[in-house]
């Protein structure tokens, strides 16, 4: 601790410095007028002394910031990724979620909070926001004060409240691809002790790529999100407040592009341009990912439904403490179609997991402040239903593509034809924590606060795949993998076999773990605050529910099952400044995370099998400097920077998956704990000799740039339009991000190319209205959103989502 420590102390001078520097910050009101809750009590930002950034629903609506999508291009610590919602991942310093995986089974790392309810499934961050008010972004471990554990940050959602006041807004926009979007709110009293709120906002666009083969457009949006929040003032001292919400997204969605062919280690004649000279007249329709053009074949849907219900009660028992009580039922449906051959071909028909999730949340949260110790503490408890009814099946295409071509069965379409499997995946989840947060005032300017989260889990699950497929009679037979089955030797059924077999487990989980925190600050100065936090916090075990390895007998590896705990030490050190009478703020974060047992996809011989699966790399650290800075010399000009670099690395990954060049050869026994395995031959030799798993300690982690920045300024002046009198204004938006890997170990193949995109706004404003024009990826810059490798990994197909064009339009805002 005492070296990890010294490693960042070296940042203080500069920070003591930087007082008379500019700030970072939202470019509206200064910071110092910004009010949060990020620490379970409203407070100034600027004395808050953990690191975060937030963003005003004043600043949402000016930047057309209507997702968590469009929010990382404001605050450059914040990933996110989403082939489609339920393959969804938000990181934050580029840990917490394994990268390019779906499990049920798994926790977030990064945690989202609506009005204090936790949302546990991450598909809810593709969602429409709905009548926000803030959102703050918490950078680190997250225990000792929010319901549910989360080890590398939360994003803490505001939505706005019920008034006694008559209010109301509406905002309509349209642009180029058919963009339309529309949101309203209302509200106002119905008694001296009641108050409503209602909200709606609704979003659709044209698809992006063009699809061949269904001659239609896909990638589009089509959301719809509604919320109604009644309060009611039972007394001076209680109110209580029930909410409601509906979300759906129904896009036409979601499939990648062709990208590029690299070859790996497999045979030449097992490579996607042999492959695809056995289809006659068959050609991807085109080679370059920007013209937005494919030809899956496949149905496609993504539709994604989540809503709840919430009862918030907040008792303030005496001037200085405050009783808080949220209790919470949500639900999500699922209901998707994909193409995961990423081509033309009739290779995999279905594969679709359609999932319903349940869960119900209370917590109860006591907060005193006093004249030298204010605490925080409560309990919580969750518990989480998961069933998941999954498909998938080949098709007629399947035996030419998946079968060596030295096998006479490749040819005979019939063997994997309609290879059917039908997955039951459950997952019950329990979770108990008692937590709570302390901040000891040891003088005027010096603060120490520790925090100790105590936490039970318990988890059930289930994977039953049964596998069916047509027998070489004609008939139909479930393919096993125990030996001894009915047809197992037969050569047919050992083809089906090897694409995929029934498998049954039942994985469980139960036990406790201990995370802890400790934060000092000090008031240097009057607009000048330091502080540093040391925790130690645990993501909790998870379950393997994708399959599992099975040994010499094809029975499931029930050890391979469950998959360990994260273990996470975190330190940070930081400078909270303001200068010349608060125009100016400057925050500035040092951070070093050490994780153990950090959950991942591995590929390793332990259980005597080489196979992919859900489980544990040894050790992974991120590392790095942050910094917020933003000024407003006047009413007329504000302007604001952000940047963060991060270094964020496998430290020890002895078992990781091959990247797209190293797989696809013979498979060869391990030499040593962390060594390669073999020496493979250049890519696309037959018979090429390549490594089960590699060895990718010291390679940076996947999903995050080292160097990422977000950039802006508005300047306005007074005027006056159809007799109105407000203000022009100007606003301009730039972000950037340095080459990532989008590989979970990085490839040669799979890095995306570093970009720069710049949005343009302006209009005029007054109290009552807000017009404006905007145009976003101005110069429309060709980028790309992600890599993946294609059906196997072994072929050479690279495929991408590409990011938006350049789109324009036009908004107009009224509040009444």
């Amino acid at each position: 601790m005492r070296a990890r420590m010294g490693s960042l102390l070296w940042l203080l001078p500069a920070l003591l410095m930087t007082e008379g520097r500019v700030l970072a910050g939202d470019g509206e009101a200064g910071a110092d007028e910004l009010v949060v809750t990020a620490r379970r009590k409203q407070e100034n930002v600027q004395q808050v002394p953990i690191a975060l950034s937030v963003a005003t629903a004043e600043r949402l609506e000016a930047q057309g910031l209507f997702n968590i999508q469009r929010l990382t291009q404001v605050q450059p610590s914040l990933q996110f990724y989403a082939q489609n919602p339920r393959n969804t991942f938000i990181n934050i310093r580029g840990i917490g979620a394994p990268f390019g995986l779906t499990n049920d089974g798994f926790e977030q790392g990064v945690g989202i909070y609506v009005d204090d309810v936790f949302y546990n499934r991450i598909a809810s961050a593709t969602l429409d926001f709905v009548d926000i008010e803030r959102i703050e972004t918490l950078r680190g471990p997250q225990g000792t004060l929010y319901g549910k554990n989360t080890t590398a940050g939360a994003l803490n959602i505001t939505t706005a409240a019920p008034e006694f006041s008559f209010g109301g807004k509406a905002e309509v926009t349209i642009g180029n691809l058919g963009f339309r979007q529309g949101k309203a709110g209302i509200t106002g009293p119905l008694s001296d002790r009641l108050a409503v709120r209602l909200s709606l906002a609704t979003t659709a666009r044209d698809g992006t790529v063009f699809n061949t083969a269904t001659n239609s457009r896909i990638q589009s949006l089509d959301n719809l999100g509604v919320r109604a929040s009644l309060l009611w003032k039972a007394s001076e001292q209680l109110s209580i407040t029930l909410s409601g919400d509906w979300n759906k997204q129904d896009p036409r969605c979601c499939a990648f592009v062709y990208a590029a062919y690299r070859p790996t280690q497999r045979a030449a004649n097992r490579q996607y341009p042999a492959l695809v000279a056995l289809f006659p007249g068959y050609a991807v329709p085109s080679t370059n990912p920007f013209d937005r053009i494919t030809d899956v074949d496949a149905a496609l849907s993504a539709r994604n439904e989540i809503g709840g219900l919430s009862l918030r009660a907040v008792w303030d028992v005496d001037d200085r403490t405050t009783l808080t009580s949220i209790s919470a039922w949500r639900y999500w449906a699922w209901g998707p179609a994909n193409d995961r051959d990423f081509t033309g071909l009739p290779i995999f028909t279905k594969v679709n997991n359609p999932t319903n999730q349940r869960q119900f949340s209370q917590e109860v949260r006591l907060s005193h402040e006093g004249e030298a110790i204010d605490l925080v503490g409560g309990v919580f408890a969750f518990y989480q239903e998961i069933r998941t009814r999954g498909v998938q099946e080949t098709g007629p295409a399947a035996s030419r593509w998946l079968l060596a071509p030295t096998s006479a069965l490749s040819t005979n379409p019939a063997v994997l034809n309609n290879l059917l499997a039908l997955n039951d995946i459950r997952l019950d989840n329990s979770s108990l924590a008692a937590f709570g947060k302390l901040n000891w005032h040891v003088t005027d300017a010096l603060t120490i606060a520790p925090g100790l989260r105590l936490n039970h889990d318990l988890k059930r699950g289930l994977y039953d795949s049964v596998v069916t497929g047509t027998a070489s009679n004609g008939t139909r037979q479930i393919v096993s993998a125990v030996p001894g089955s009915p047809s197992f030797s037969d050569p047919w059924t050992a083809a089906q076999r090897g694409v995929q077999a029934s498998q049954f487990f039942e994985p469980r989980f139960s036990g406790w773990n201990l995370s802890y925190d400790v934060n000092v600050s000090y008031a240097a100065a009057r607009d000048v605050n330091l502080y540093a936090t040391y925790a130690r916090a645990f993501k909790t075990a998870g379950l393997n529910l994708n399959g599992v390895p099975a040994d010499a007998n094809g029975a499931p590896i029930l050890a391979a099952g469950t998959i360990k705990p994260e273990k996470v030490d975190h330190f940070e050190i930081g400078v909270k400044s303001q200068a010349w009478d608060r125009r100016i703020t400057l925050n500035v974060t040092g951070f070093w995370t050490d994780i153990r047992d950090f959950q991942a996809n591995v590929q390793n011989g332990q259980f005597g099998v080489v196979r992919g699966y859900l489980a544990n790399a040894e050790q992974v650290r991120s590392r790095g400097v942050e910094a917020d800075l933003t000024i407003a010399p006047s009413p007329r000009f504000s302007a604001y920077l952000s940047t963060a670099f991060t270094d964020a690395r496998y430290v020890r990954f002895c078992d990781a998956p091959p990247p797209p060049e190293l797989s696809g050869g013979t498979t060869l026994a391990a030499s040593g704990p962390c060594s390669v395995v073999g020496t493979p031959s250049a890519p696309g030799t037959p018979g090429g000799a390549s490594p089960p798993f590699v060895d990718a300690s010291g390679q940076r982690l996947p999903g995050v740039s080292k160097w990422a920045h977000a950039w802006g300024a508005e300047a306005n002046l007074p005027g006056k339009l159809l007799g109105e009198d407000g203000q022009f204004y100007l606003g301009y938006d730039g972000s950037y991000r340095s080459s990532w890997s989008s590989n979970p170990t990085p490839s040669v193949y799979t890095w995306v190319a570093g970009y720069a995109l710049h949005n343009f706004r302006g209009g005029f404003r007054t109290g009552r209205l807000d017009a404006f024009l905007w145009i976003r990826n101005a110069f429309d810059k060709d980028f790309i959103d992600f890599f993946t490798a294609g059906t196997g990994g072994n072929t050479g197909l690279i495929v991408a989502q590409v990011g938006d064009p350049r789109t324009l339009g036009g908004t107009l805002k009224v509040n009444f």
